[in-house]
Order: C-alpha cells, then structure tokens, then sequence
C-alpha cells in the first residue's frame, strides 16, 4: 500500500495544512463517500455540506473556504483543489500502474521498422514495415501498426487498437481499446446504372502531440492529403471523424458525435454528446455545441448552439419555452373558438 503523509501531499501541491499534517493518506475518494485514509477534495460550493461528515482523513479545500462548523478532517488548502486534485491523481495513476516494458512472445516487428528505447510490445501485437516507433512507447496486446507509420515518443497503444498504413501519431498520446485510425474514407461515386463505384482513398491521418483517442472511435484516413487530429485533442468513445476533417487544437468532443467529411473544427471547440456535424464546414474557435446538436451551417468563433438544426443557445431556449407552452396554446385557441 502506497502512503503518504498530508505534509507531502501539500508540499507537492504548494499548499497550506490546516489540522494535523502528519495524518497518513493512502487512498482517493468522493468526498461524500470516502473512508478513513483517503484524500478528498472540495471545489464545488454545493458539496460543503458533506465536509463537515466527510469520513476523509484529509481535503483539498481553496485557500480562502471558511468553515462554517467544526471538521474533523485535515484541511489542505490549494489555488485551486479541482486541478490539484487531477495532479495527484496523475501521480497515483502512475505510482499504481505497473510500468510495462519488454517484449512479450508472440509478436511481429518487421525487420525495416525503426524501434525506441524502453518499447513495451504485447503479446500478438503487430508492426508492419518501415515504421518508426518512439522511445517508452507501450504497443498492448493484440494491436496493428500497419506500415510506414510514426509513433512519437510515451505514446500507449491499448489492446485492440489498429493503425492503418501511413499514420503519423505524435507524443504523449494515448489511443484507447478499439480505436481505429486511417480506415478508408466513405468515399463512393454513384453510377447510371444506380450502383455505387469505391473512390479510392490515398490520403492519411496525422495526429498532433497530448491527443487522447477513445475506444472504438474511428478517424478516416483522407482522400488525398490528411485527416488531422491537432494537438491536445480529446476524443471521447464512439465518435467517428469522416476523411480530410480536421479537429483544431485542445478541442473536446463527447461520445457519439460524428464530424463529415471535410469539415474544419477550430481550437478550443466543445461537441457534446451525439452531435452531427455536416461536410465541408468551417467551425471557428471556442464554438460549444449542446448535446444532439445538428450543425447545418458554417459557425463564427465564440458561438454557443443548441437544437437540430442548431442555432444561438439564448434564441433556441426562447424557442423552446414557446413550444412547451404549444398544448395550452391550442386548448385556449379551441376554447376561444368555442365562444366565438
């Protein structure tokens, strides 16, 4: 068991301890429901109550919370116990998970590809010819690299990942369990006679550096040119990104979202769950699409959209106050009617 004193844990964090500092934390938790041992932390205004019952034997509060009863817990006070309590969660992921490394029996590496210090690769995974794998590189089990692809350095690629041919995927990222990344554009040209003739799709995928990529979510590889994921991009599970979109960088987009083909997404974009995006759109920066938006048109930075198709969040929620009201509109119509 992995322990710590709260004097570390606030040092670590350039902190402030309030109570005993030398309490011991090995664990942690929610701080509505966490054990003796475990540290918490309390950043929303909504949850103080659960403070002064916390269980917890330590909480990351800001500097300036003033208790309004007495606690029972050691209080760390922090700029900001939201992110700090991301950073310890970081350095436990990492103190907790085993560091994988080595090769194990059975998997292929061609003898053309290029391999990095401190490479983990799993049991049946695959690299194909000419790649070029980073130093402290984890390739899981059952992966596919295929050939001619570029892996920069501390990337992880889970089990089940499979990597088309000509894929550039820069550093720190991690691609999740399923993903697949350089499949073939849904590229079809209509016939005379009513069948459908396959383009094909020459192009590939270049992910940026810090890009997350979830399970079973799926980047095309482009017609000609690249599909590209910019840096610090998070793609949440089962979002698919059509041939020569590209996503601008620190964008976040939630499960079930579907971006077209050819559609440029700014920086610092949010796509909430299940939204479609339509082909050959430029979307600006810091745009946020509610959940089940469908996004027709071109949208301006800094626009916030709502609805199917989507438009302004403020004119949407006016709109929608009028149509909850539509069954009472109509019985005061008909009554009206009755009378008149």
């Amino acid at each position: 068991m992995i322990e710590f004193s709260a004097n570390y844990i606030a040092e670590l964090l350039d902190g402030e301890i309030q109570g005993d500092g030398t309490t011991k934390i090995n664990k942690l938790g929610k701080i509505d429901d966490a054990e003796p041992g475990a540290l918490a932390f309390l950043s929303n205004p909504k949850y103080e109550p659960a403070i002064y019952k916390t269980a917890a034997s330590a909480v990351l509060v800001n500097k300036n919370f003033q208790p309004r009863q007495e606690l029972s817990t050691t209080l760390i006070r922090v700029n900001d116990p939201y992110l700090g309590f991301t950073a310890l969660l970081e350095e436990y992921h990492k103190l907790t998970n085993s560091n994988k490394s080595g090769v194990e029996d059975p998997s292929f590496v061609h003898e053309s590809s290029t391999l990095g210090k401190d490479l983990y690769r799993g049991a049946f995974s695959y690299i194909g010819a000419n790649c070029k794998i980073g130093n402290n590189v984890k390739i899981y089990p059952q992966a596919y690299v295929g050939d001619n692809v570029i892996i920069g350095h501390h990337t992880i690629i889970h089990s089940g990942v499979k990597i088309y041919a000509g894929t550039i995927i820069g550093s720190h990222c991690v691609l999740h369990s399923g993903a697949v990344i350089g499949s073939d554009g849904f590229g079809f040209a209509p016939q005379p006679d009513g069948s459908y003739k396959t383009i094909p799709q020459l192009g590939n995928v270049v992910v940026g550096h810090h890009v997350s990529i979830g399970a079973n979510t799926t980047v095309d590889c482009a017609t000609l040119g690249s599909t590209v994921i910019q840096d610090g991009v998070k793609l949440d599970n089962l979002i698919q990104i059509a041939h020569n979109a590209e996503i601008g960088e620190n964008t976040v987009i939630a499960a079930q979202t579907g971006v077209s083909g050819s559609t440029k997404i700014g920086k610092n974009c949010i796509l909430a769950g299940q939204v479609g995006v339509v082909g050959h759109l430029t979307i600006g920066d810091r745009v946020t699409v509610g959940a089940q938006a469908g996004v027709g048109k071109s949208l301006d930075s800094g626009q916030i959209v709502l609805g199917s198709p989507a438009f302004d969040r403020k004119k949407y929620l006016r709109a929608y106050a009028a149509f909850r009201n539509l069954p009472d509109l109509l019985n005061r119509i008909s009554e009206l009617e009755k009378k008149y």
